[in-house]
């Protein structure tokens, strides 16, 4: 899947054409178009705004992951872990990500009891 083909199935499943969608986010229709067809594409900015628009990841945008969006831990996970995750697989991501969040669960629980 290419960034255009992403970008206009997220237009499409928000139902949003694609002048709506360049007055969200400041761009010409024309250039929704472009994007969709890969003629051009958007600068950091626009696809922050895009990002937002839809609520998911650069990364998703980009179709560098699957993954819509990342949940706080994960966001969290990621960063602290960046360099050790490279070369792993999203199974091996998602794996380290629940050992992750069991053990910041057991240390929440024991900082409540003391």
């Amino acid at each position: 899947m290419t960034f255009g083909e992403r970008l206009k199935m997220l237009r499409k499943d928000f139902n949003i054409s694609q002048d709506d969608l360049g007055k969200k986010i400041g761009v010409a229709r024309t250039s929704i178009a472009n994007y969709e067809t890969n003629r051009n594409y958007p600068t950091s900015e626009v696809l922050e705004k895009l990002s937002d628009v839809f609520n998911v990841s650069i990364d998703y945008l980009l179709c560098k992951t699957d993954i819509r969006s990342y949940d706080k831990d994960n966001q969290e996970f990621r960063f602290a872990y960046h360099k050790e995750m490279e070369g792993l697989t999203e199974e091996e991501v998602a794996d380290a990500l629940r050992f992750y969040k069991e053990m910041k669960k057991r240390v929440e629980n024991n900082n409540e009891f003391r």
